[in-house]
């Protein structure tokens, strides 16, 4: 890179690639801390690129729009992880980029995650990688019923199908465009949780506990931190996981390591996503230090605080089907009883078009205890039409 590493101190501009609300909740982050902040994103009512004091409005592979980011930027990161390669390579060689287009090509590709945790000694599912001219009838008995998932752009349950038996692959497989795919083993899952860590260029890092996460329709639903099934065994078998991942990876800036947790116990690892998580948005209410706040940490190189969390938390993703009553007309939810309940932190993201499934926001619930945050999300669902948990 060409410009000197080492601190940045606040007043430096700093660049994602990205306009959504992760984008807007790390700009939010880092202006509060007197950094500026400029977007890269085409679409011009991006989440991120109303709260930015500079908006390229231009695609993440435009040669001038590039150009400016490394010129007016002391560093730039990324708000999610499709950005193309050649765009990420030729900015890391201008300016300090964090994560790494070798880390984020990694997470833009299922079949390089499996491989990754296998390399590491960390538990996955049983799988089986499909590429363009593969055999599907070479994919083992043992995998079946299995889960088919594109390896590539899938997120959010988009990109995957249910397969029961061999002899459902081959169609099941040419529903999802031929693309290259992973099968993996359908497994008896207990619950699912998710672990949010930092890293640093100096190979510093910090965790926050690990958060139990409850998904309806492959979208996550909400978050409980502390999780209620969440034994300190399993807790440190995530914590270890993520990091014998991060250190694998060589990473640097924030990321999120997905974990599935049997009926038997075992932990498996499912996906890394290499920048701050929907499940980790609680941290904004719930901790000293934010995800959003330690990822322009490891961006300027300020030292990593440890995260301590003050409160217990429930976090309920808000979908546009909320802005919708039961004959399909538009509203507004009712806010202002939401609002009225001790410990609800209300984040809006701007999206001025809801849309049924679409991300909108999402609802924090803090309170003193773990059985007083989950009655105040029960609350609120209630309020807000949601089905309760």
């Amino acid at each position: 890179m060409s410009k000197a590493a080492g601190f940045i101190p606040p007043g430096a501009t700093l660049g994602v690639l990205g306009g959504g609300q992760l984008g807007r909740m790390f700009a939010q982050a880092a202006q509060s801390a007197g950094y500026g902040v400029a977007v890269l994103e085409a679409d011009e009512a991006a989440p991120a690129a109303q709260v930015t004091g500079i908006h390229l409005a231009a695609r993440y592979d435009d040669p001038l729009a590039l150009e400016q980011l490394a010129r007016d930027c002391a560093a730039v990161t990324v708000e999610f992880e499709n950005i193309p390669a050649q765009s990420m390579h030729w900015l890391e060689s201008r300016v300090p980029l964090a994560p790494s287009p070798q880390a984020v090509a990694v997470c833009q590709d299922r079949a390089q995650e499996k491989a990754l945790f296998q390399r590491l000694g960390v538990p996955c599912a049983p799988c089986a990688v499909l590429t363009a001219g593969s055999d599907p009838d070479a994919a083992g008995a043992d995998l079946f019923p299995g889960i088919l998932k594109t390896a590539r752009l899938g997120y959010d349950g988009k990109g995957q199908v249910t397969v029961q038996t061999a002899a459902d692959l081959p169609a099941a497989w040419a529903a999802l465009g031929g693309v290259d795919c992973v099968l993996e083993k359908k497994l008896d899952l207990a619950f699912e949780l998710s672990l949010v860590m930092a890293r640093g260029r100096d190979g510093s890092a910090v965790q926050f506990a690990p958060q139990q996460n409850l998904h309806r329709d492959g979208i996550l639903f909400a978050s409980f931190s502390p999780g209620p099934s969440i034994t300190p065994e399993i807790a440190q078998a995530a914590q270890s996981a993520a990091s014998t991942v991060a250190q694998g990876l060589g990473y640097v800036g924030v990321l999120c390591v997905e974990f599935f947790v049997l009926r038997d116990g075992r932990l498996l690892a499912n996906e890394i996503a290499p920048r701050p998580h929907n499940s980790g948005h609680h941290t904004i209410d719930s901790c000293n230090v934010s995800q959003f706040e330690l990822q322009w940490r490891t961006l300027v190189q300020a030292p990593l605080l440890v995260p301590r969390q003050h409160s217990a938390t429930a976090m309920l993703n808000l979908l546009g089907d909320l802005w919708f009553d039961a004959a399909g007309r538009q509203r507004e939810p009712d806010w202002a009883a939401v609002l009225a309940q001790p410990g609800a932190h209300l984040h809006l993201y701007g999206k001025h078009e809801p849309r049924k499934g679409r991300k909108m926001g999402h609802l924090t619930c803090t309170a003193a205890s773990p059985v007083e945050a989950r009655q105040t999300a029960l609350h609120a669902c209630a309020v807000l039409g949601m089905e309760p948990f």
